[in-house]
This record gives C-alpha cells, structure tokens and sequence, in this order.
C-alpha cells in the first residue's frame, strides 16, 4: 500500500503567496463553520428557553450535557471520518459527502419535534466527522514536507474558520432570539415563537454555500485528497512501501499524544462560550450597545472577531522568526497561559454580578485573551500534527487529533452544568478553570526539553 504523492509544487503561489487549492478548502470551510458556530450559537439558548418562548424548556444541567455530548460526537467522528478517507473514499470524497450529510442535520433542525432535533445533532455530527479532519489533511497535503508557509498556511486557513464563525452567531442569533425580527415574522402571519428554528435553517444555507465552492473550485484540489490505493510496484518498493513504523515514527507519536492531553483541557475551557459562557451573557451581561439591545448571542462573534485580526499578526510572525521562532511545545504552553489569565477575568467579574448586571467588556477581555491562546495552540497543533504524522496515518492522525477536542467538548459541557446564576459560584466555577490550567502551562514547560526529544527534526 502507497500513498500517491500529495504535494503541491513550491513554487505554487497563487493565493497570497501560498498554493491556490488553499482558495476553496479556505472558503469551503469558511461556510461549514458558518453552519457549525451558527447553530451552535442558539443551542443552549433553544434548550433552556420556556415551551412558550418556542424552547424546550430544559433545565440547565440537561442542557449543558447535552451540548456536551453533542459538541463530543462532533469531534469524536473525525476518527472514523479519517479512516473512512484514507482506505475507502479519499478526503475529497469525504469533504462532500460530509458536507450534505451537515446540511440535512441542519434542516432536519427546521422543524419543532425532539425526534428531527435529536435527528438533526447526529446528522451533523457524522457529517462533521467526515468533513472536517480531511479538509485539514487536504490543507497539509498542498505543501512539501520542508516548505516553510506550512504553518503560515494554516493559519490563513484558520482565519478562513473564524470569518464563518463571526458571521454565524450575527445571522443565526438575529434570527433566532432578535425582536426585530420576530415582529417580521408575526407581520408576516408566523409565529414568532418559532424563530429558533429560522436560525437553525439559516446554518444548512451556509453549508450548502461551502458545497457548492467546493464543487466549482475542484480541480484546483486533484493533486490532493485521494484515497491510499494499490498499485503495481516492484517487489523491493512494495517491501518499503509496507514497512513497520520506525522508532522515530512511533516517537513523534508518542509528541502528538502529549499534546493531545494538554489540548484537551484547552477545549474544555474554550468550549464554555457555548453553554455556560452562553448563559453568562444572556442572564447577567448588559447585552446593549449605545442604549440598543442586541442579542446575546452576538457576543460569540467576539472570538472569531478577534481571530480574523490576530491570525495575519502571528502567521507573519512565524514566517519572520523563521528558525528563531517558539517550538511547539512553547507554543502550546503560551496557548493554556493565555486562556488561564482569560478565566482569571472571569472571577472578578462574576462577583461584581452581585451588583446587577455587568459590562460586556468582561467578556471581550476574556475572549481576546482566549483567542491569543488560541492562536498559539489551535492552527499550530493542526500543522504539528500532519508534520509529525507518518505519510501513511495523516488521516488517521488527524482523527486522534479531533478527538482530544471531542473529549475536550465533553468535559466542558459536565463544567458548565455546575453553572448557577449566583456570584459566588460562578467565581469558584471559572477560578477553578483558569487554575486547572495555570497549572497545566507549568506541567507542559517542565516536559518541554522530553517533548522535544521525542519530535526529532521536527519543531
């Protein structure tokens, strides 16, 4: 078994200096974000809301853990997803697949009955499953093993991911929980209360936007993203090609596992914006601008807000420090640095709730310093894994990856279940997590020079 030769040449410099497949996998997924962050956006929302606000009238803690297992499947079907890609469909196949598979969840979301909710998280959870670990490996593929945009690359990619998640929550929210918009619907002769689910229709719009990208832009895409595939060789290549992993190769394995536990904790608190975080805002946030109301969910736009503005700073950074820049391991220590001082925001803030409601300052401040975490661990964990990865296991890899944010997912929905509108405890809640992962950084300094070891060449 061989992998057919998925790099494109360096001299492809067709989209901002970088090969120009990077075009449609950036705004295909753009559109898949957009559905993904859109509905996401109202999830919690939609749960807790009463059965006459057009809810389901769940109370917090079933919410949450359903948001939790959920937001787990999502990431915890990139494994089979990878599989599925690399022996049987090629990630090409994979991402369009995956895509109409997200798309019917989305729809199935339209209609107010648990049978097409429940039907509509696990259409998108398979789908996602298939779509998203490839579309990454599909990004790895359009560079050399040397090629020194890689990490520039998929952090222009990563901005892509967070232009569909600001317009996601801005859409999907005005929809969903806007009165503006309500009183369309109620001049319009439809009931208001159903508004939720124009916002759930309005994320399978998108996707069906990134489909059609995907579709029209295709050939620029042939080089990479076919399945592993047999071929008539000679005996001594057939021989190479079949080989065990060597001692390296199970070394810069054993790289990726490290991260991956240090990632997990990263998500559980990054995931709180969607459940406990979600609910911070729309029960004890100022949610007014210059005396005008908006949605709460808008302030989900704040991370990817900040994500499109940061992301060109630190991929020129990178670019610039060439071999001077932080290894990886470096990088990710800063990442959990970042998000832990975020959650320290959060322990003044949730006392000052005794007070009344509070300025959503506090939450800006905790997603900008959140997103400069992000951007130290996220685009950089992506690339260190399709560098550190056999050529033969990319796919798989990149599913092991996507579950470290699958489990991640999960344990932020079990932590936002403890949430309570009391001051009190929401300081010990976020205190609590911005601990768990000041101590986390410290750990991961300490088995940096080990970490290092193990990656080789590889920084």
């Amino acid at each position: 078994m061989i992998t057919e030769n998925e790099v494109a040449p360096a001299t492809d410099a067709s989209f901002f200096g970088h090969p120009k497949g990077l075009g449609p996998l950036f705004f295909t997924e753009l559109w898949e974000r957009f559905s993904y962050y859109g509905m996401r956006a109202i999830l919690v929302l939609y749960m807790v809301a009463p059965p006459a606000q057009g809810g389901l009238g769940f109370d917090v803690k079933r919410a949450a853990s359903i948001y939790g297992t959920y937001t787990m499947a999502v990431y915890l079907t990139a494994l089979p997803g990878g599989l599925a890609a690399d022996y049987l469909l090629g990630a090409r196949l994979a991402v369009f697949l995956g895509g109409l598979v997200i798309a019917a969840g989305h729809f199935s979301m339209v209609f107010h009955s648990m049978s097409s909710f429940y039907l509509g998280m696990i259409l998108i959870a398979a789908g996602t499953g298939l779509l998203k670990p490839n579309i990454s490996a599909m990004v790895g593929g359009l560079y050399g093993e040397k090629d020194p945009r890689r990490d520039s690359g998929f952090s222009i990619f990563y901005m892509g991911i967070n232009v569909g998640a600001v317009l996601a929550p801005l859409v999907c929210g005005y929809l969903a929980q806007s009165e503006s918009f309500k009183r369309v619907l109620v001049n319009n002769g439809f009931d208001p209360a159903k508004s939720w689910h124009w916002g759930f229709g309005a994320a399978g719009i998108g996707m069906i936007l990134g489909l059609i990208i995907f579709v029209i832009f295709g050939k620029w895409l042939a080089h990479v993203g076919s399945r592993i595939k047999k071929q008539v060789v000679s005996k001594a290549s057939e021989v190479a090609a079949n080989q065990s992993l060597t001692a390296g190769d199970w070394k810069r394995i054993a790289a990726i596992f490290i991260f991956f536990v240090f990632t997990i904790l990263f998500w559980a608190a990054y995931e709180q914006k969607g459940a406990s975080l979600n609910l911070f805002a729309k029960e004890l946030v100022r949610t007014e601008f210059f005396g005008m109301a908006f949605p709460s969910s808008y302030l989900q736009s704040c991370t990817p807000l900040f994500v499109i503005m940061l992301a060109p700073i630190f991929s020129y950074l990178w670019v610039s420090l060439k071999d001077r820049q932080p290894s990886s391991p470096v990088k990710f220590t800063l990442g959990l640095v970042f998000i832990g001082a975020a959650y320290l925001l959060m322990i003044p803030a949730s006392m000052l709730t005794v007070y009344g409601r509070i300025s959503p300052l506090w939450l800006v401040g905790l997603y900008f310093l959140e997103v400069c975490g992000e951007m130290c661990l996220s685009p950089v964990g992506l690339s260190t894994v399709t560098k550190l990865s056999p050529a033969k296991l990319v796919g798989i890899m990149m599913g092991v990856w996507f579950l470290a944010s699958s489990l991640g997912s999960k344990l932020a929905g079990y932590l936002s279940g403890f949430y309570l509108a009391d001051s009190t405890r929401l300081a010990w809640l976020y205190g609590g997590i911005a601990a768990g992962l000041l101590v986390s950084a410290l750990i991961l300094a300490f088995l940096t020079p080990t970490v290092k070891k193990l990656m080789g060449r590889v920084s």
